[in-house]
């Protein structure tokens, strides 16, 4: 699956600005872990961009509705499991090293955005590894985002926690115009 077919999928069924935009995040995040792992760069974005694409339009359904319409594309079974899998609550397991990462990006790049935003500048390039430490003991900031799973998500990774969120700040800086966080 290319990117634009991706892209096509998701602005079918997304208008919400910032439903795009952590769409675009969550690509970055799938690419950059890809390209460091030696997988598919364009098949990892694919899985970013189409994550949370039927949320919109189904919040109730997510992701089974987007599972159902993905499988009448003709969309990939390993693209559908990833992101089946990424919603702990479908009981779908994470078996791939892509199902995994998606699961360890996913609310870690909304929350690293959250982080970015209450900064004066509001460039993620000069958030810090510790900015997002604390402010995930912070329960009240960005208080709809599951810090366990941020933390199972590099768990499930292999990779220490802190070197996470250094590698989803730089992955994110990458993509910052794009995200409205490079100002």
């Amino acid at each position: 699956m290319t990117r634009d077919e991706a892209l096509a999928i998701l602005k079918e069924y997304t208008q919400s600005e910032s439903l795009l935009k952590h769409a675009y995040a969550v690509e970055a995040a799938m690419r950059a872990y890809a390209k460091k792992f030696g997988e598919d760069e364009e098949l990892w974005g694919a899985v970013g961009l189409l994550h949370d694409f039927d949320y919109e339009k189904f919040p109730d359904e997510h992701p089974m509705k987007g599972n159902e319409i993905l499988k009448e594309k003709g969309v990939p079974e390993e693209i559908r499991t990833a992101i089946m899998g990424h919603a702990s609550y479908t009981g779908v397991p994470r078996e791939t090293l892509m199902a995994k990462t998606l699961y360890a990006v996913d609310e870690l790049s909304g929350f690293i955005v959250a982080v970015t935003l209450v900064r004066p500048n509001k460039a993620v390039s000069e958030v810090k590894v510790k900015s997002v430490k604390k402010k995930m003991k912070d329960k009240s900031f960005a208080a709809k985002v599951n810090r366990d799973e941020i933390r199972e998500g590099a768990e499930e990774l292999g990779i220490p926690f802190e070197e996470h969120v250094e590698f989803m700040i730089k992955a994110l800086s990458g993509v910052a115009e794009q995200l409205g966080l490079n100002p």
